[in-house]
């Protein structure tokens, strides 16, 4: 109440930020007039102007930061480089900041030049992603103040058909200025290439070059688009540049420029949405091998029986509901729940629940089995064979399912129990009576067991998660080609060529009786979060943002400015009707659609899956009401189908999403009959789709009817719904096809939504705080490449480590003053032959036995770039210190893979799996750097090319097969090949690692030290 009363007298932030900005929009049209009696090349010359002033402003930083970057390019040994690159750093982050304040001054000129741009080409045509572009848009008033929000490093919130496209075009010509490059990030390739092309002859008229980066792009055209001033393309695109970039073996092959500036457009799909699933390089793995087809008989039998467990169990709760008994009822609570925990979609059962008082039973009993953290919840899951927990997407086997799947296996009960091979090891170890030949034998028999069930259960885990968590038509899809192709949940989209993670992709692949393709293994990976976070600017816009603004400054610290409308909004947004049963409420949708038609008047049906969307549109086709159906399986007619929607008695359904980024422009005569009806078949799961949905009508002060048909048995009411509304449709009493339409409901299902959102952020949050350990290690790495990639020389870089090298082997032998171990190891690392007589040891001490072996090292190095030549002996420095940076951090995304798999098992033993992750991996970080060190110096002393062809060839044949992935947060993740291509763009067929005696990488070594294989023999496989 005193937040209300202050926000009324001092006014919200957005308010007075809104206030602060008329001045300036003020100040951009009175420059406006100044322009108007130009001549086109006046117009252009003050581009010019603008870039003069630019680079006066900012010419005493810049000349120190270009004679820094010269003394490292050019210099072989520079004294104190890391001095240098901090101060190359500092100079960098000072010329930022010198950038922003001048095109602060010169923003309303810059934002007026653009203004009167566009009123010289109202009446032009051109073409834009193959449709005729007439071209009759010149910035309104609130348009210039979204540019500058934009400007300012915040997010536009501007409803949809407010001109968002128009808008970015006023901050990316005044950043391009600079010359440093702008990134305009768009949600697919479609709006890509239209908006480059559509707002490309604004940028064009001023001589300022446009780039569109696609996903069919060579990299030799990627270079050439990233060169520009301006570059559009998907967000997908651009942090698979940055990884690949970090892959590159010379310096020709990257493609980005660095990262200045970026407008993300639909920024809460793209950093909200999309952010739940890291983007991820791969490579083929080495075994084909995998039991998904073998183990899923046993899975379908246990579906089978729990299916028919449910059935009976459902009976019986039906039974006990009739009874006039009151310990009944509480049996058939229990029975409820029991069914609920089974099988939550069985028809039977949604069917009983649809009655109010039923459902309120079975809330009041989960309400009981869920106190003092759940520990009497056994009771009612030790009677089936698998419990599913809706809420959190997650499957759990009992001991009966695990009986069940054991059935007819030689092993029985051992089936699922894997060894504790600390114990095991122990025992083979101290038992006296075993040879040395059988002990080995032994633990060679152990790991094959441990190897073989863990295997395993992680299969049959995948397969159980793909038949009762995925379900074909609204999870995926089966293309024409047989292929598994992912819906997106928001959009409704098929995702191209994308993949789950962890082997559920394949366990869906077999559950469906289409080929098992192969799995893959990571090569460089990032969030999206962090890949934006390395933007020095970041901006977006979209048309629901605030409802996510805690999350946005939170995570990117980014504020959310709410723009006015051009025209005050008329749309009536109506309170939502909810019914009981998912029948009922069809039939009304079928009705309404029906009465909508008659009256020539447009409607939009939003669904949220394929299986509604075509539920509806049989429904449709029965009472012979043409109409258009635009989902995952119809998306290449999404621009016609939705450029059609707006014409008079039209019916278009569509997933919720589809067709974002396109107006509905209205026929002739609907606005006379009330504008675009939008029609909600189920409420989604986050708020900002809905509101996504309901402004896709009153689009610039046009009218429109927006409403919400939900039931009972919708997923989200289902899971979600609270108690309240249980209680008013018990109270009520409804009828059959009788809906309620109140306020209440209405505020009740967002709060419904508002705990699915609280609870889908956590996800986002707890990836981006495992992903920051990654990010931090990931920084230091390509900080190290990127300055091995750019450096001239890095033979100081050698030197540098190779002290290290030589520290760590004296340190390591001269307490114990062995002579011997240090001249063999020395000799070994770096074919240095060079043995101390006892007395000379003695006196030289430590640190004079370290100068010496340096100096004798340094010699011996000189030697062989005399026999190798300068430019040899350059190129194999750089080759050693990118492949052996590359190799051991491929290896080690592998070992944090293998952690992070298994780490939240440690929340079992009172143990945070964050903080244990955190602590675990600093030490793999460690040995990390460790091993590049001593096999960078290992390689650059011992490896002797034949010829010089050789080291480039080398590094060439490594830079192939790459994948690209879009993981997920929670092992749900979505893997996509992006066709496969190598660095050079070439296609090239992903062959498998042939290992000796077909040794998978994470089983034991058959040498039986007891490491998985590729911690040992396999290392260098």
């Amino acid at each position: 109440m005193i937040s209300t009363l202050l926000k009324r007298i001092f006014g919200d932030k957005n308010t007075r930020a809104i206030k602060d900005y008329w001045p300036i929009v003020d100040q951009i049209n009175l420059e406006f007039e100044k322009l108007q009696n130009l001549t086109d090349d006046e117009l252009r010359a003050k581009t010019a102007e603008f870039k003069k002033r630019i680079s006066d402003a900012t010419m005493d930083i810049q000349t120190p930061l270009a004679e820094f970057k010269n003394k490292l390019l050019n210099d072989q040994f520079v004294e104190d480089k890391h001095a240098i690159y901090n101060e190359i750093e500092r100079l960098e982050n000072e010329l930022t900041d010198r950038y922003e304040e001048v095109l602060n001054e010169i923003l309303p000129e810059a934002f007026a030049v653009v203004k009167d741009t566009c009123r010289r080409l109202v009446g032009k045509s051109w073409d834009a992603a193959g449709n005729k572009i007439h071209w009759d848009m010149v910035p309104y008033d609130v348009q210039l103040m979204g540019g500058i929000v934009l400007h300012s490093g915040k997010i536009a919130e501007m409803a949809t058909g407010e001109g968002k496209t128009l808008v970015a075009t006023l901050p990316v010509y005044l950043n391009a200025l600079t010359g440093r490059g702008v990134h305009l990030v768009t949600v697919n390739d479609y709006l890509a290439k239209r908006d480059s092309e559509w707002m490309g002859e604004i940028y064009k008229f001023h001589g300022l070059t446009i780039g569109c980066i696609t996903n069919t792009m060579e990299p030799e055209q990627r270079i050439k688009m990233y060169a520009c001033d301006i570059t559009y393309g998907t967000n997908n695109e651009f942090g698979f540049d940055y990884l690949r970039d970090n892959m590159a073996s010379e310096k020709s092959y990257c493609v980005q420029r660095g990262h200045n500036f970026a407008i993300v457009d639909e920024v809460d799909s793209v950093l909200i949405d999309e952010a739940r699933t890291p983007l991820i390089i791969s490579g083929a793995v080495g075994s084909t091998e995998h039991k998904f087809d073998e183990m899923k008989p046993r899975v379908e039998r246990l579906w089978r029986k729990q299916s028919n467990l449910v059935a009976s169990i459902v009976n019986e709760a039906e039974q006990l509901l009739n009874s006039e008994d009151g310990k009944d009822r509480e049996k058939a609570g229990i029975q409820l729940l029991r069914a609920h925990r089974g099988f939550p979609k069985n028809k039977a059962l949604l069917k009983l629940l649809s009655e109010p008082e039923y459902k309120k039973l079975l809330q009041q009993t989960e309400l009981e089995f869920l106190r003092e953290n759940a520990k009497r919840m056994p009771e009612i899951d030790e009677e089936l064979y698998f419990a599913i927990e809706e809420r959190n997407n997650q499957m759990d086997l009992t001991e009966k399912g695990r009986e069940e799947l054991a059935m007819g296996s030689s092993e029985q009960k051992e089936f699922f129990v894997l060894p504790d091979l600390g114990t095991e090891i122990s025992k083979i170890e101290n038992d006296l009576s075993m040879s040395a030949e059988d002990k080995i034998k032994r633990k060679d028999e152990l790991y094959h067991i441990y190897s073989e069930r863990s295997d395993r259960i992680h299969t049959l885990n995948q397969l159980l998660k793909a038949y009762t968590l995925f379900e074909k038509d609204v999870e995926y899809v089966i293309t024409e080609e047989g292929k598994i192709a992912i819906v997106d949940e928001f959009t409704g989209r098929v995702l191209p060529g994308r993949r789950y993670s962890d082997g559920l992709h394949q366990a869906i692949e077999a559950k469906e009786s289409v080929k098992v393709e192969r799995d893959s293994q990571t090569l460089a990976t990032i969030t999206l979060q962090n890949y934006f976070r390395l933007y020095r600017k970041l901006a977006g816009m979209t048309g629901t943002a605030e409802t996510e603004e805690g999350e946005f400054f939170e995570i990117y610290k980014l504020e959310v400015i709410v723009i006015p409308t051009n025209r005050p909004i008329v749309r009536d947004d109506e309170d939502d009707a909810i019914y009981k049963t998912r029948r009922e409420k069809y039939n009304a949708i079928v009705e309404k659609i029906k009465e909508l038609r008659e009256e020539k008047r447009p409607v939009l049906v939003g669904t949220t899956s394929v299986d509604v969307s075509e539920t509806i549109s049989r429904m449709l086709k029965r009472q012979g009401v043409t109409h258009n159906v635009l989902n995952a399986k119809q998306h290449q007619r999404e621009a016609e189908i939705v450029a059609y929607a707006g014409q008079p008695g039209a019916v278009t359904i569509a997933t919720n999403m589809a067709g974002r980024g396109t107006d509905i422009k209205l026929g002739t005569g609907v606005v006379d009959v009330g504008g675009l009806y939008i029609l909600g078949t189920e409420r989604h799961e986050a708020r900002r789709i809905d509101r996504q949905l309901r402004g896709r009508s009153g689009r610039q002060g046009d009218p429109g009817t927006t409403k919400f048909f939900i039931s009972l048995e919708d997923d989200l009411m289902r899971i979600f719904g609270s108690d309240r509304i249980t209680n008013i449709m018990s109270r009520i009493g409804m009828e059959d096809g009788e809906a309620i339409q109140h306020p209440l409901i209405t505020r009740s299902v967002e709060r419904a939504q508002k705990k699915v959102e609280e609870n889908n952020f956590a996800i986002r949050k707890r990836l981006l705080e495992f992903d920051n350990v990654m990010n931090q290690q990931r920084e230091v790495i390509y900080a190290r490449r990127r300055q091995a990639l750019e450096g001239e020389r890095l033979k100081g870089e050698v030197f540098d480590y190779l002290e290290e090298v030589i520290q760590s082997i004296v340190d390591k032998y001269y307490d114990e003053g062995d002579i011997e171990s240090i001249h063999s190891e020395v000799l070994q690392s770096l074919l240095v032959d060079m043995k101390f007589e006892p007395k000379v040891f003695e006196d030289l001490g430590k640190d004079g036995v370290k100068e010496k072996l340096f100096e004798a090292a340094k010699d011996f190095y000189h030697h062989k770039e005399e026999m190798l030549g300068s430019d040899l002996m350059a190129r194999l420095e750089r080759y050693a210190v990118l492949s052996v940076i590359d190799d051991k951090w491929k290896e080690h995304l592998r070992e944090m893979d293998d952690l992070k798999e298994g780490i939240g098992l440690r929340a079992y033993g009172q143990k945070d799996p964050l903080l244990e992750y955190k602590s675990e991996s600093y030490g793999l970080f460690l040995t990390l750097l460790e091993q590049i060190r001593n096999e960078v110096v290992a390689f650059c002393f011992k490896f002797w090319p034949q010829a010089p062809a050789e080291v480039q060839n080398r590094r060439v044949t490594q830079a192939q097969r790459m994948q690209t992935i879009k993981d997920s947060a929670d092992n749900l993740g979505l893997r996509a090949t992006a066709g496969g291509d190598g660095e050079g763009g070439h296609r090239v067929k992903l062959q498998p690692i042939k290992v000796e005696q077909k040794t998978g990488r994470n089983k034991p070594c058959p040498c039986g030290s007891g490491k998985k294989f590729k911690n040992c023999h396999g290392k260098n496989s």
